[in-house]
This record gives structure tokens, C-alpha cells and sequence, in this order.
């Protein structure tokens, strides 16, 4: 969606951004102008709901409300940037937000269903060895709103309701947990997404403090850990941002979050050759999971360009998912959505297609 004139990032120098605004302030700010109360919960409609990025859009509201609000916010939103389609009908999308800073996300359609893959930050900080978003560092965090936005964006490109949302995208959510729980309240609110909690997935690096944070919200969002090896050395070596949160503590840790919750966390496994699917690792995985309320993901490694991990074989993702299953435990390979776009898991890497 681009932006108009009136109210969108253009004119957004000196501007409050209106999707900025708690509810509380944007009542305030309403009353301010001497307007009565239902208009709101008008203007919430408009931009979580309808998505617009104009305050011309908002036609239910007086022309001489919008030219005083244009005096006093704008609207922000997203212009996209570039869009490829894979072929499995998965769309992949560069957005660009009013500073410039820009981001990925995507869209994966099935039958009845939408799912999106949004970001938490431009970039990330966490250097896993294997993922093509950190090779370039951590430009920014996002907002909860342009968290939203990335959803919103997608659901109006396919004209049809986002089903699921996996915050799994470029940046670390528990290293911008605040704005990432405020995306999730927001899409789960029947006034914006309105999509179950349940539909909603945060996948963590593993960071701790934050987990123990999220097992106390009282919303029933799912978590997903980013694992990738159950020795703590292979783990040190591929995810070097959470070193410091031994595999010790992180189990110790997950245990409390299903004894708090009663939710069984995803484990995300990618099988990269010769370096976490070999019997040690199988071992250990096997160790970590077994006797625990836990699925395991399985995702074949997407090659990344100019990396030097490959991807396992299928046949040994099968191995781990039956030798999983004698120990207990619910294993399943991820199909892998717009990998000839780069779009699969650890793709995401803000650029242009071709540069």
C-alpha cells in the first residue's frame, strides 16, 4: 500500500504517527479537537482494521476533523518495494517504512488459509552461522505497528483473512519483546487481526529471561525455541548471540514454561550436513526431548548463498523423526515455502531480488 499526501509517511516530519497512539491517547486527542467520543473507535477502524494509509481515506470522518488531525499525526504505513512470487504461491515482500528502513516478510497460502511470516527488527544481532538475515547486523527494532503492518500488508495482497502468524522473520522478538507482545495483543484482538491466540507463534533464539517473561502473560501465544543442537558446543558454535544461555538453564527453563502453562513449546531443528544430524546430535536431541511436552520441527538447511553448510539428506530427517518417536516424542519436517525466492527459514536478508 502506498502513501498519500495527506496523513502518510510523506508528510509524516514533525507528525505524531497515529498508529503510535495508545487508545487512551487517541481519545484524548479526539476530545482535544472537540470531537465526541465514536470517533475512535472510527479512526481505530481505519487503520487496524481497513489498513489505510491516508487520512483521506477515512471517509466516515468529517472533512474538517481529517484537515485537523493532518495538522497533528500521520498516518505512517508501507510502501512496498518489491514483491516476488514463488511458485508454490508463497509472495515474498520488501516493505520500506517512512525512515527509510526496510524489512521482509511473507505470505504462505493453502487451501482455506493464510499464514505470514512477519519480522521483529530490521536485521538481527544474533550472528547465527547459518542464517543469511544476521550477516549484515542489526539495523533497528520495530514497532508493534509495523509489526502489524507487515500482516496487514500481506492479508490485503491476497484480499483474504490472515489465518496464522509466526513471528519468525528477520530479528530476534525477545530482543524487542515489548513491541512483539503488542503486535501479538493487537492481531489477536478482535478489533484488529482477530486471529486465535493460539494461531499466533513467537520463535526465540533462546533467550531466556524473556521466555520466563512470556510464560507469565496470560494470553495463550505459542512459543517456538530455535534449538538446532542439543550439544552445547555445536550450539555455541552455530548461534553465538546465546551463548551465555546454556542448554542447562534453557531446558530447566522450558520445563517451568510447561509447568506454568500448559502448552507444548515446537523445538525448531534445521539439519545442516555433517555438523548437527550425525548420531552424537541425534543423541543428544533425543536426551534433551525425551520425558518433556515438546514437538520438534524438522527443516531441511536452505542453502543460503555463499555459505558453507549444506543441507542434510531427506533420508536423515527421517532417521530423526522415528528415532524421535521411539523416545517419545512428536517430530515432522517442515515443508519449506518460497525457498526459490529466498523466502524459506534463514533467507530473509532485506534485499532486492538478483543483488
Amino acid at each position: 500500500m502506498t502513501n498519500s499526501t495527506n496523513g502518510g509517511s510523506g508528510a509524516a516530519a514533525g507528525l505524531v504517527n497515529l498508529k503510535s497512539l495508545s487508545h487512551k491517547e487517541l481519545a484524548e486527542l479526539v476530545e482535544s479537537l472537540g470531537q465526541p467520543s465514536f470517533r475512535t473507535k472510527q479512526i481505530e477502524d481505519w487503520i487496524w482494521n481497513k489498513n489505510v494509509s491516508s487520512l483521506d481515506e477515512m471517509t466516515n470522518l468529517p472533512k474538517t476533523l481529517r484537515e485537523a488531525l493532518a495538522a497533528k499525526v500521520s498516518v505512517g504505513g508501507v510502501e512496498e518495494v518489491a514483491r516476488q512470487v514463488s511458485s508454490d504461491g508463497s509472495r515474498k515482500y520488501l516493505l520500506r517504512y517512512p525512515d527509510g528502513v526496510t524489512v521482509e516478510c511473507v505470505g504462505m497460502p493453502t487451501k482455506n488459509r493464510l499464514a505470514v511470516c512477519a519480522s521483529t527488527q530490521a536485521g538481527c544481532a544474533m550472528g547465527c552461522a547459518f542464517c543469511a538475515t544476521g550477516a549484515a547486523g542489526l539495523t533497528r527494532s520495530l514497532t508493534s505497528a509495523e509489526i502489524y503492518e507487515q500482516v496487514m500488508h500481506v492479508r490485503d495482497d491476497f484480499n483474504t483473512r490472515v489465518t496464522s502468524v509466526v513471528l519468525m522473520g528477520q530479528g530476534e522478538p525477545f530482543m524487542n519483546y515489548d513491541a512483539t507482545l503488542g503486535a501479538l495483543r493487537k492481531l489477536n484482538n478482535p478489533d484488529g487481526g482477530g486471529i486465535g491466540a493460539r494461531h499466533l507463534t513467537v520463535s526465540t533464539c533462546g533467550v531466556i529471561p524473556n521466555i520466563i517473561r512470556f510464560g507469565k502473560e496470560p494470553e495463550q501465544f505459542t512459543l517456538a525455541v530455535s534449538l538446532h543442537s542439543a550439544v552445547q558446543s555445536t550450539r555455541n558454535a552455530l548461534m553465538p548471540g546465546v551463548k551465555k544461555y546454556s542448554l542447562v538453564n534453557l531446558y530447566n527453563t522450558m520445563g517451568e514454561y510447561v509447568n506454568k502453562t500448559g502448552r507444548r513449546p515446537t523445538y525448531e531443528y534445521a539439519l545442516i550436513g555433517g555438523v548437527n544430524d550425525t548420531g552424537e546430535e541425534l543423541n543428544a536431541l533425543c536426551d534433551f526431548c525425551k520425558g518433556t511436552l515438546a514437538h520438534v520441527n524438522l527443516i531441511q538447511l536452505n542453502e543460503v548463498s555463499g555459505s558453507k553448510f549444506k543441507p542434510s539428506t531427506p533420508q536423515r530427517a527421517q532417521d530423526f523423526v522415528q528415532r524421535l518417536a521411539r523416545v517419545g516424542v512428536e517430530a515432522t519436517i517442515r515443508n519449506s515455502r518460497g525457498s526459490d525466492i529466498d523466502a524459506a527459514c534463514g533467507q530473509l536478508r532485506q534485499r532486492m531480488a538478483g543483488k
